[in-house]
């Protein structure tokens, strides 16, 4: 089989390892992929987005496999134009997809099917939004774009001015351009939170292990936000009776409602949780693998991914017995300085070669005259696993150690809470 892979991060690269263990996978290709990449699969230089580009490769390579991983291209109808082609794709349609890409439908969606999750509001107008804010009377609030933008559309207000600077940014100011022309205002919700990816063929869903990500970027959960910082998996706080909680009220009702919504659900669809003193409740929907979760679940599966994929797209999952490792996983991000704010790229990547007993996901790197240097804010992630999570973090943490490169900064908490 020859397989193309969507996308240029980390999450590309641990999929691409995985896929890469089932024998009859001849050759992997990743558009665009980065530099470590490189070493797993041959990149080809087609932007995520470019839906004809994508097409046309996966045509000219006789690909008999597209996954397509990015919210981006999923959001603007990748697989629809690849399965119109003839090319058989992993990933939801784009209007599937729209369960991320807009978070006013998401909203509304569970709404409408009774699935919890926090109360909220919907503007297009600056003054109407500050005015539902002050009638609140609580903070901190919750102000989302409605649209996607790069996981940096969601702002918690602390102060009543803090809350119209980011309603004015976004229907005003055009931060997020236009997936900020609408905004969504939530209710702040408190609890652990938890991530679980789940494998959905739009009938059947099969939960993965779940996992712990660290948004912000210093330790102590300080600073601002960021794509992930770490992840460990499964999560302490996630336990069997919370997972039967979730399936029964949260997770199949999502699965049946977009199927009576006329928009059946295939591909991986990941839930953003809270365990909330009133039960769990949804933060967010996915409509991909997430990333930096990605690096800490794949490890421990045991059941072929490719198999499970192809149990996916022919809607034969129920009769596809799904196997998890029951030891824990970490995964140290190590980021470029000043990230994700202003950050420089560039400076050589060493010690590499020293890292033993985990596996190094290439989120920003890129090659120059043969070198891996930076080419991005989350450089690489580090995933160890273990029987226990103690282990795993320290195995994690002792082969970043290992890795250098001007600026690198990394959480030392991961895990910690």
């Amino acid at each position: 089989m020859k397989i193309l892979v969507i996308g240029s991060g980390g999450r590309e690269h641990a999929v691409i390892q995985k896929l890469r263990e089932n024998p009859a996978v001849e050759r992997i290709y990743c558009a665009p992929g980065n530099g470590g990449i490189a070493q797993d699969a041959e990149c080809v230089p087609v932007k995520a987005t470019d839906i004809d580009g994508m097409v046309a490769l996966a045509q000219a390579k006789a690909i008999d496999l597209v996954v397509v991983t990015p919210d981006d291209p999923l959001a603007i109808g990748m697989t629809d134009s690849l399965r119109r082609a003839g090319i058989r794709a992993f990933g939801p349609s784009k209007r599937a997809a729209e369960i991320e890409s807009s978070k006013v439908f998401a909203k509304q969606l569970m709404r409408k099917y009774g699935i919890p999750t926090a109360d909220y509001a919907v503007f297009s107008e600056a003054e109407p939004a500050i005015d539902y804010v002050r009638q609140m009377g609580r903070l901190p609030v919750v102000i989302k774009a409605d649209g996607l933008a790069l996981g940096k559309g969601v702002i918690i207000a602390e102060s009543m001015r803090e809350a119209e600077a980011a309603i004015r940014g976004m229907i005003e100011g055009g931060r997020f351009g236009q997936a900020g022309s609408r905004v969504v205002i939530e209710e702040f919700m408190t609890g652990p939170e938890v991530s679980v990816l789940a494998f959905t063929d739009g009938k059947t869903l099969s939960p993965m292990v779940s996992a712990m990500d660290h948004k912000r970027v210093f330790d102590g959960d300080r600073g601002p936000n960021t794509g992930g910082m770490g992840t460990i998996a499964p999560n302490p706080h996630y336990t069997p009776a919370i997972a039967e909680r979730c399936m029964r009220e949260i997770f199949l009702p999502t699965v049946e409602a977009m199927r009576k919504e006329g928009r059946p659900f295939a591909g991986c669809l990941y839930f953003g949780l809270m365990l909330t003193p009133d039960g769990p409740k949804v933060v967010e929907y996915n409509c991909r693998f997430g990333d930096p979760e990605t690096q800490v679940v794949l490890p421990l599966l045991k059941t072929d991914l490719l198999t499970i994929m192809n149990a996916v797209i022919d809607g034969t999952l129920d009769s596809l017995p799904i196997e998890w490792s029951d030891g824990a996983a970490a995964c140290i991000v190590l980021a470029s300085g000043g990230y994700p704010g202003h950050y420089e790229t560039g400076f050589p990547i060493e010690g590499l070669e020293m890292v033993r007993d985990a596996a190094v996901y290439h989120a920003g790197t890129k090659l120059v005259n043969g070198h891996l240097v930076t080419g991005g804010g989350r450089v690489l992630g580090v995933t160890a696993t273990a029987p226990t999570l103690e282990e795993a973090l320290d195995k994690a943490y002792a082969a970043a150690e290992q890795i250098r490169f001007d600026g690198r900064h990394y959480r030392r908490d991961i895990g910690r809470r």
